[in-house]
């Protein structure tokens, strides 16, 4: 499905998308197309891209196309996705430790809508950081 969502193919077009948006979060998953997980988060987020509209938008950015960001946000999973609002990097406390990034892939609708819905209240607000409605940890897992 990533055929379907807005590619950014150099670095100005990622800082541009950024910049530009005002009033919504900029969900940008970077990774490659051709990943299985990166394919799997991708149709997440076409699913939910028509419903997010009027918080969010969405874009994809292959992290071998645009390597400029691969060490400033270290970029090293096959499939990373992340929050900004008004050009300010938004932290999610999905209680793995990694606050940056979401780096594997989500396939249930609503939870990725609602974590979008969290990071568009807690960043109207003015945090840097916010927390997931879910908690990842694997801690009760074991």
């Amino acid at each position: 499905m990533s055929y379907m969502l807005p590619h950014l193919h150099n670095g100005w077009q990622v800082d541009q998308a950024i910049l530009a948006e005002e009033d919504r979060v900029v969900v940008i998953r970077f990774g490659h197309d051709w990943d299985p997980s990166c394919m799997r988060m991708d149709e997440t987020l076409h699913k939910i891209a028509n419903k997010v509209r009027n918080f969010a938008v969405v874009y994809l950015v292959d992290i071998s196309e645009v390597p400029d960001f691969n060490k400033m946000y270290e970029l090293y999973d096959p499939c990373t996705c992340m929050f900004f609002f008004r050009n300010k990097h938004i932290m999610i406390d999905l209680g793995t430790g990694n606050n940056n990034k979401i780096n594997w892939p989500i396939t249930d609708s609503q939870e990725l809508i609602d974590i979008i819905e969290v990071v568009y209240r807690g960043a109207r607000k003015g945090r840097g950081l916010v927390m997931s409605p879910k908690d990842y940890s694997t801690k009760y897992k074991y």
